[in-house]
């Protein structure tokens, strides 16, 4: 008995072809009805050439409303080349890299992108995969170029995320030539590498840091020399405003100062002795008035 005698009723010739001619037009239409879920999207492609795009990516279009679910094809004419439409990895092999001020560095990073030019990407790359192969040792090389430009004290500062801004946009441009864009370039580690470079770069940033010390601490000597020569002016000034409004009153007042110093000094402890006639000069103020 042959298969399509099993699969078939035992009717005549006529009823046993038309059945089987149902039974190839469903198999058919079974292969012409493809699904595409959310994270792909579909690149139809009809003897080798792209014809159309099934949930094609949109920037801005939220998930359920991008064309995603059951299409239709033409059975063995067309045949389907399905690529992720979420966001993609691209990893770089840890690699020394020269900053401008001639740090070696080991740098290890890695950036992020999608496809947004599906056609683009199979007629030039042919699968994701690929262009992950092409990009990757672009990604080296911009990011090379990008280092290469500033100096290693940069990459711990703010200025770190201009730097890879910088590598983004070089990056997403030849990116673009493969229907990809580059959301996100970061860099995961910078380090230099172990050994006597290390040793000789911490000892120039503690030269360096030693250096700026001492330049700060020589401007604050300098600044307050400054302060305390216009302080001691400003003084002089006054003494000499009140000397000439009240003579008088300042004789009296450099008297009494110069009392308090002499008989009151702590520091003598009891062991300075004066010796003066009552008619001195010196205790005029203690005769009243001065006189």
């Amino acid at each position: 008995m042959s298969l399509m005698d099993f699969l078939l009723p035992p009717y005549g010739p006529r009823e046993k072809l038309v059945a089987a001619g149902v039974i190839g037009l469903t198999l058919v239409a079974m292969t012409a009805v493809v699904e595409v879920p959310e994270a792909q999207q579909a690149v139809v492609m009809r003897m080798g050439d792209p014809v159309r795009v099934i949930n094609r990516y949109k920037p801005g279009v939220d998930y359920g409303v991008t064309g995603a679910g059951l299409s239709l094809r033409i059975p063995f004419f067309e045949t389907l080349v399905r690529i992720d439409r979420r966001v993609l990895d691209l990893d770089m092999q840890p690699q020394i890299v020269n900053s401008s001020d001639q740090q070696r560095l080991e740098v290890d990073a890695y950036a992020r992108f999608r496809i947004i030019d599906p056609v683009k990407m199979v007629r030039t790359a042919g699968t994701a995969d690929r262009v992950q192969e092409q990009l990757q040792p672009i990604l080296n090389s911009t990011l090379r170029q990008g280092l290469a430009s500033h100096p290693f004290q940069s990459l711990l500062t703010p200025e770190r995320g201009a730097v890879m801004e910088q590598v983004r946009q070089a990056l997403d441009a030849e990116a673009r030539e493969y229907g990809a864009q580059v959301i996100d370039v970061r860099i995961k580690r910078a380090d230099l590498p172990q050994g006597s470079p290390l040793e000789r770069a911490f000892a120039r940033m503690e030269a360096a840091r030693e250096q700026e010390a001492t330049t700060i601490r020589a401007q604050g000597q300098k600044q307050a020399q400054i302060i305390r020569g216009e302080a001691e002016a400003s003084a002089a000034k006054t003494y000499a405003d009140a000397y000439g409004k009240d003579p008088a009153f300042y004789d009296f007042y450099r008297a009494m100062t110069s009392y308090r110093t002499t008989f009151a000094n702590k520091d003598a402890k009891g062991q300075t002795t004066i010796v003066l006639t009552p008619d001195n000069d010196y205790l005029r103020q203690f005769r009243g008035g001065g006189k």
